[in-house]
């Protein structure tokens, strides 16, 4: 004969020590994922897909976004000859540190390198990584235009716009998932277009406005910013820095457009001779 009291018993004790403890795991993991804390619940998908690291480009996270960049940096030092002048690096992190305490967005830790490249040409990654060849370096005239550079390629990643074209790359090329995309192919893609592809009019014209304010804030000369991509203009060949940057001279026109509207008197920055002076010693 069964004993049923004691089926009963030992049911509810089955409950207790298995059932109940495996609903409590499923509506936690319920919660974690349908609260509206997207940070957090990416930061869990590392656990949940045994050490796969995916980040949800859509709403990517700072701590992430440096993290990308410090990725790609290691990268990018097979890609490109970083100098290893101490001295002409700490310049220009000098002047990338003024500019970085008027960003827009000034909890990134901005890191800013020199490119052994003649070729007259910037470019960011994300997270705060910025680089600047030394063909580049010689044509500024002065440090409020160098400056204006760094500003600009800063205000590419105050927009974030290349985690945008990461972001849509691999939407187009099929690589990014539901989830979001794999660290190791945003890094790769990543790499690719800060090197290869041309931005958008719509960043650039993005990218000059928050430049043009930072440098205004930081109290470099606004005029520097326009002068020297007219002189950049005005050469006998298109330099690298014009041919990856579309619309250089509506840009120019917009530029003039908002110092017009908004003019500043401070004009530091412009004194030709000591930044050529010092530039010439880093440089030889």
């Amino acid at each position: 004969m069964i004993n049923w009291q004691g089926f009963r018993i030992n049911y509810r004790l089955w409950q207790r020590r298995c059932l109940y403890p495996l609903v409590s795991v499923i509506v936690a993991l319920s919660v974690c994922l349908i609260t509206p804390l997207p940070s957090k619940a990416i930061d869990l998908l590392p656990l949940l897909f045994q050490g796969v690291q995916i980040f949800n480009l859509s709403n990517i996270s700072d701590r992430q976004e440096v993290n990308l960049g410090q990725q790609m940096n290691q990268q990018l030092q097979q890609e490109v000859n970083i100098s290893d002048n101490s001295e002409l690096n700490d310049y220009i992190n000098e002047v990338g540190r003024r500019l970085a305490a008027n960003s827009d967005r000034p909890n990134i830790p901005y890191t800013f390198q020199v490119v052994e490249d003649s070729a007259v040409n910037a470019f960011a990654t994300t997270g705060g990584f910025i680089y600047v060849n030394t063909g580049l370096l010689k044509a500024a005239d002065n440090e409020a235009e160098l400056a204006s550079v760094l500003a600009h390629e800063m205000g590419h990643i105050e927009g974030k716009h290349l985690i945008k074209q990461i972001r849509q790359q691999a939407i187009t090329s099929g690589v990014a998932t539901l989830a979001g995309l794999d660290k190791n192919k945003a890094v790769g893609i990543g790499v690719q277009l800060a090197l290869n592809l041309p931005r958008s009019r719509k960043d650039e014209f993005d990218a000059d406005r928050r430049g043009l304010a930072n440098i205004t804030r930081t109290g470099y000369a606004q005029s520097a910013m326009v002068s020297f991509m007219k002189k950049l203009q005005g050469s006998s060949s298109v330099p690298a820095f014009l041919s990856t940057h579309p619309g250089a001279s509506d840009r120019v026109i917009s530029l003039q457009r908002q110092i017009n509207n908004q003019p500043s008197n401070q004009n530091n920055g412009l004194d030709n001779l000591a930044y050529k002076s010092r530039i010439r010693a880093f440089l030889q």
